[in-house]
């Protein structure tokens, strides 16, 4: 009965999430329906578990949700964002349209720029591209996906994505783990992307398909679009909804101040990752008012923060004539931050509900036999996490909760590099996520003007067929060589 419980509680998530309902009602409702068919004691399960494992993602994680909403939303509202697209538009002109819209949205989000903003502004020159290269606008969601879904956000060493922060408190490890083999995974996510996309741009051009319409991007309906809004919050740290208050520039700044701040995020994190923090005195973490914790279960945490406050304040400073409204703008990038981590900090509890329930050591055992040893059983429990929820931040917490201690134990005793461990469940968090009720995809889709039926082929080779592709890469590398 209690495995039934489990299985129904997943289904009811799944099932009512992807129709749009708030997650944040969903989870405690469906970790009650699987606590009770276990015969649990549902307020203590509620209040003592699923309320504490919550409010444990939110004590670790909501500086970087805040933080990274506020950046974006600064870098948004100072015309940045739009500068460094239209940089790349001139440098690379019509003729590799694809490719500039993938590297420019493979600079901002490497630079710290929350996915939902990249969106709001990579959309409209995507089409401005398009339409004058003759692309069919069915590309453009691909192309977007590719250079801010992919390879930035969980395989590019140091890139300050949630989903390459939240391994490093039960793996004790930095933003920069396992570089070499990031750097490798990278290279085939981008490699096989960009592949894909100019094969589909060439038989279009065979078959005589152009630009198919007088299309105008519809950034204020998808924006106040509750339902979207709901698919939304669960993917990313940004409430779409943010990102119509505040003020946008008239002008954008030079592209040197407005890239100066993508680059402060680069340089403070890796400056404080290998060489800032490591040098501290930080003994009195072991103290019990510090949470009796240690410098590797908090030093990639306080990596990102620190870069991301950087690039804040240099925003502000290099961009203060291009904030009309900085008051405004800040308001809203910090309330941009709450209903996403909110959203995923349920999902985080409902994780935790499972984990403590007696049934879940069948499930736990299965995922461990899993054959091709714990590299490939981490795979694909972050795989089919991320997947079932839709979101790959809260499925690799789920994962790492329920199974981060494991793991850790198990690499010990294999003589596994944590480093590995974790680069592989990043990886692994971002491929089954896109799946089609993602809230990336969602929402890009209906900014994109298209249709699953359209688009979602080209998504799959391009976000998962890659991602999966590079996953493979990194464990049979990680294997054969260890982390490097």
């Amino acid at each position: 009965m209690g495995l039934l419980g489990i299985l129904l509680g997943l289904a009811f998530l799944i099932l009512l999430a992807f129709r749009g309902w708030s997650v944040l009602l969903l989870a405690p409702v469906a970790a009650l329906l699987a606590a009770a068919f276990s015969g649990q004691p549902l307020l203590a399960i509620w209040t003592q578990i699923f309320m504490e494992g919550a409010a444990g993602f939110l004590a670790q994680f909501f500086p970087l949700f805040l933080l990274g909403a506020l950046f974006g939303k600064l870098m948004n509202d100072s015309g940045s964002v739009t500068a460094v697209a239209n940089f790349m538009t001139r440098w690379l002109g019509r003729k590799r349209a694809v490719l500039a819209v993938v590297l420019a949205g493979a600079f901002v989000t490497y630079g710290g720029v929350s996915l939902f903003v990249a969106f709001f502004v990579l959309v409209p020159m995507a089409q401005a591209l398009f339409r004058a290269a003759d692309i069919p606008r069915r590309l453009m969601s691909a192309a977007i996906i590719l250079g801010t879904s992919t390879f930035t956000m969980t395989a590019l060493p140091g890139t300050p994505a949630i989903q390459n922060a939240i391994p490093m408190p039960f793996f004790g490890t930095t933003p920069f783990a396992a570089p070499g083999l990031g750097l490798v995974a990278a290279a085939i996510m981008l490699g096989v992307g960009l592949w894909w996309l100019g094969r589909a741009e060439a038989a279009a051009r065979r078959a005589g398909e152009g630009f198919d319409s007088e299309f105008s991007v519809p950034i204020k309906a998808t924006a106040s679009d509750e339902k979207i809004r709901e698919y939304a919050t669960t993917a990313r740290e940004f409430d779409p909804a943010e990102m119509q208050r505040g003020r946008h520039a008239d002008t954008s700044p030079p592209i040197l101040l407005a890239a100066l701040p993508l680059i402060v995020v680069i340089a403070v994190n890796l400056l404080m990752s290998l060489f800032v923090l490591p040098q501290l005195d930080v003994s009195f973490l072991a103290e019990e008012r510090w949470g009796g914790t240690s410098l590797s279960a908090v030093a990639g945490v306080w990596s990102v923060v620190v870069a991301l406050a950087a690039a804040i304040a240099t925003v502000v400073i290099a961009n203060r004539r291009h904030l009309p409204a900085l008051r405004e703008s800040m308001d809203a990038g910090a309330n941009a931050s709450v209903l996403p981590a909110l959203s995923v900090a349920s999902l985080v509890g409902f994780g935790a509900v499972i984990a403590a329930l007696p049934a879940f050591a069948a499930v736990r055992d299965w995922v461990l036999t899993i054959e091709g040893g714990p590299l490939v059983s981490l795979a694909a429990a972050t795989n089919l996490l991320a997947a079932m929820t839709g979101s790959a931040s809260g499925g690799l917490t789920i994962a790492l909760d329920a199974l981060g201690e494991t793991y850790m134990t198990i690499a010990s005793q294999l003589d596994i590099d944590p480093a590995l461990m974790h680069r592989v469940a990043a990886i692994g968090s971002g491929t089954l996520d896109i799946l089609p009720h993602n809230g990336a995809v969602v929402t890009l889709l209906a900014l994109c003007g298209s249709t699953h039926r359209e688009s979602y082929f080209d998504i799959i080779m391009v976000g998962i067929v890659g991602s999966l592709l590079a996953l493979a890469a990194v464990i049979a590398l990680g294997t054969t060589f260890g982390s490097f």
